[in-house]
This record gives structure tokens, C-alpha cells and sequence, in this order.
């Protein structure tokens, strides 16, 4: 997409530069590693004491091994890691694992997986001499290394050996430690091995659907590429097409960094963006207003924002009011079925709803904004009503950006320490 990277370089350019550390709270300061953290894994402040090699961090982290890591290099002025990191994940609003270097002091926690808050602190110990660069990648290695002893790590059957043999060495093995007594062992082995080609298949089904709704919105940016660049094309839709370029890009770039199934709740949480950009654009092309912000089409989020919401219910399942576009409520009114998003699962055809538990962050990302679709099913988590009310099986959603070591509600709990995050277990030290 050569004109839309164009665009985006030339959005770029028309930026105001953002103001000086001096002029700004630690709240700004948080909210701007925030947003920038949303499309690059590592910020580095322009008033940021420690120097950093981002490139080299950056690199660390597109391994993908310690699954998703978020790095932000700040000035002291911010605060403390301690306080810092809790304020800046629930900020990004993205499941991970977050790194602070605020001044000449450095923390790690996490929001998913397995704790991490205690290696912060030994990565410290270990590289208080070599600086933050070696700090925060150690930090990193350790990440991997602890994700991979619970079995959350590692690259699949890309990462080492041929795929057949896997199974081949792991009986193997099973059989020589059996005889020496170490069978348990042997079978946990085995064990990881199975669940890590599981998700690896798993992810690349799920990024096959991801994939298609990535290409229909680049496919919708390209058609009103003309339109925007006319002469007397109004400004308010370059502004919304300008934004939609950006949410395709943010998009595009957390797709081929995920690792797992977890990480394409972002990319859908982009691409929900961007649909609403590119029909507040085509709407004020067509010199109407432009529309209400609205949870997307729940029948198939390609339909764009909602116009309507109408009571349905699956066969055998219960009524509920759900968001729909309006062609899709005018076919439900005449006693048609809507035209629902269908992807193969097992080679069956399947409504994107109704699919296995792995697809619920992809699901959930193009409607994790709305607080449970905007208020359609208040006090309710999307994944129950994905589970047994619409036959989905063992589908299951979380309505927040919570869980993991956040625990739920508004993050807290977990391994940034206890509700509203004051205090807790973010690990860490001075160097």
C-alpha cells in the first residue's frame, strides 16, 4: 500500500512536536508513552535521563519468546516505576508484560501469564553495571525463559527440529526417562510440546480470519484514496481518512508480531477503529454528519458501526438485543436471517461468534471499547454471552482488558499489587 504509507509519513510530518518534559505532568508524560506504546513496543522520552539502545530492545522483543513486552524509558520527573507501570498498562489498555526505566530506576510487571514482578528486581541485580539497554533485555530473557517454563513460551515447531520428529524424540524420551524412574517428567515434556504446536495451529487459524478483515479495510482505504486527494474534498474527511490510515498501519504492525491467539485482540480493536474512520470519512464526502460512535455490527464487524440494535436469538438460544447494522436489522424485521460473519472451523462453516475459545480476543477486540457493546448487555461479559446463551460453546470473551496478573475489574489485583494499584509487587530497583 505504497500511497498509504505515503500518507502516513505525511501525516507524520504535519505532528506538532510534543511539549518538553518541563512543560508537562507526570500524567502527560504517561499519556503520551501511552499512545505511542499502541503502535511501537518501545518509548524512549525526549527528557529521558537513562540512555537506551531502543533499536536493540526492540529487536529483544520481536522474538516474540516473552510474548508481548511493552517498554517505556522515562524522566524520573514521571514517578516510580512502582507507581508508573500500573498507571501506564491500565493506559494502554493492552494485556503484557510492561517495563519502566523512570530516571536511573527500572520495574517490570505483568498483566498476563505468569508473575514476573520479583525478575525485574533480579535483572537489576544481575546488569546494574551495563546500564538500562542490558537491564531491560535481560528483564526480557528472563520474561521468556519463566513464560517457557510454564508453557506459555517458545516459537512453535518453526522454532527447532522438524515438525514430525517432535513427537518422534518426545516418545523417545518419554520411554528412556520412563525407565529411569522419570516418567512424570517425561510426560510434562511431551505435554508442552503438544500445547505449543496446538497454539501455534491455533494462531495461524485464527490470523487466516484476522488476515481477511485486515485486506477488506486496506481494500476500503484504497478505494476513497481518489476521493480524499480531490481538490475540494472536504477537510473533516481527510482528517477521519488520515486517522483510518493510521489504524490500518497499528493494525497491520501488531499483526505480524503476534505470537499467540491473545495478541490479535489489538489488531481487531485497530481495525474497529478504522472501519468507524473510514464511514465518518465517506459520510462527510457525502456532506452528511457524521455518525455516532457505535459498537460494530455484531453480525459481522465488516458491516461497520451499528445503526440499530434488534432482539435475536440463535436457534435454541434465548433473545437479547444485540447492534446491528441497518441492513442487517431490516433483514431480521422481514423475517430473514442476518448476514453473519461465517469462518471454518474443522472445516464446518461457523458463525465468528459461535467459534472455539481461542477466538475470543479477536472477537473481543473489535468490541473491548464499548464497556460491553456500548451498554447493549449491561452487567454482562461478551464471552458469556458468546458461551452457552448464543451456542458457542466453550467460547469465552472478557468484556475488560483485565485478567492475567491484573486480575479483573480496573486492572488491579495481580502483579502490580493490590486495587487501585498503590503499592503491590512491580519488582525492580535503582542502578
Amino acid at each position: 500500500m505504497r500511497r498509504v504509507t505515503t500518507l502516513i509519513a505525511a501525516l507524520a510530518l504535519g505532528a506538532t512536536l510534543a511539549p518538553s518534559a518541563s512543560a508537562q505532568t507526570a500524567t502527560d508524560v504517561v499519556g503520551e508513552a501511552a499512545d505511542a506504546l499502541r503502535s511501537d513496543p518501545v518509548f524512549v522520552h525526549s527528557a529521558a535521563e537513562a540512555d537506551v539502545d531502543a533499536d536493540a530492545i526492540r529487536e529483544r522483543i520481536e522474538r516474540g519468546d516473552a510474548g508481548a513486552v511493552f517498554v517505556a524509558v522515562l524522566p524520573a520527573s514521571a514517578g516510580s516505576p512502582r507507581e508508573v507501570g500500573p498507571q501506564l498498562a491500565r493506559a494502554v489498555g493492552e494485556r503484557g508484560t510492561y517495563a519502566i526505566v523512570s530516571g536511573r530506576s527500572f520495574g517490570g510487571g505483568s498483566n498476563t501469564g505468569p508473575p514476573v514482578a520479583d525478575l525485574g528486581t533480579e535483572a537489576v541485580q544481575a546488569k546494574r553495571s551495563e546500564g538500562a539497554t542490558a537491564i531491560v533485555v535481560d528483564f526480557i530473557d528472563r520474561v521468556a525463559e519463566r513464560r517457557a517454563q510454564a508453557g506459555g513460551g517458545g516459537s512453535g515447531p518453526s522454532g527447532g527440529g522438524d515438525p514430525a520428529g517432535d513427537g518422534a524424540s518426545g516418545g523417545v524420551l518419554l520411554g528412556l526417562l520412563g525407565l529411569l524412574g522419570l516418567g512424570g517428567l517425561a510426560a510434562a515434556i511431551v505435554s508442552r510440546r503438544r500445547r505449543r504446536r496446538e497454539e501455534q495451529a491455533q494462531l495461524a487459524e485464527v490470523k487466516t480470519v484476522a488476515r481477511d478483515d485486515l485486506v477488506a479495510l486496506g481494500d476500503d482505504i484504497r478505494e476513497l484514496d481518489l476521493d480524499v486527494e480531490m481538490p475540494n474534498a472536504d477537510p473533516e474527511a481527510k482528517r477521519y481518512y488520515g486517522q483510518a490510515v493510521e489504524a490500518y498501519s497499528r493494525a497491520e504492525n501488531r499483526f505480524d508480531l503476534a505470537r499467540h491467539p491473545d495478541d490479535l485482540e489489538p489488531v481487531t480493536r485497530d481495525l474497529e477503529e478504522g472501519r468507524y474512520a473510514m464511514t465518518a470519512a465517506k459520510a462527510r464526502l457525502e456532506g452528511r454528519a457524521v455518525p455516532e460512535r457505535t459498537p460494530p455490527c455484531f453480525f459481522d464487524p465488516r458491516h461497520g458501526p451499528s445503526a440499530d440494535q434488534v432482539e435475536w436469538a440463535p436457534p435454541g438460544g434465548q433473545p437479547r438485543p444485540v447492534p446491528v447494522c441497518a441492513a442487517d436489522a431490516q433483514r431480521i424485521r422481514d423475517g430473514y436471517d442476518p448476514q453473519t460473519r461465517e469462518i471454518d472451523v474443522d472445516g464446518v462453516r461457523t458463525p465468528y461468534y459461535a467459534a472455539p475459545a481461542y477466538y475470543g480476543p479477536y472477537a473481543g477486540g473489535f468490541f473491548g471499547g464499548f464497556g460491553g457493546f456500548g451498554g447493549f448487555f449491561p452487567g454482562l461479559f461478551l464471552g458469556s454471552m458468546l458461551g452457552g446463551g448464543f451456542g458457542g460453546g466453550d467460547t469465552y470473551i472478557e468484556n475488560d482488558s483485565g485478567g492475567g496478573d491484573f486480575g479483573g475489574g480496573d486492572f488491579g489485583g495481580g502483579d502490580f499489587g493490590g486495587g487501585d494499584f498503590g503499592g503491590g509487587d512491580f519488582g525492580g530497583g535503582d542502578f
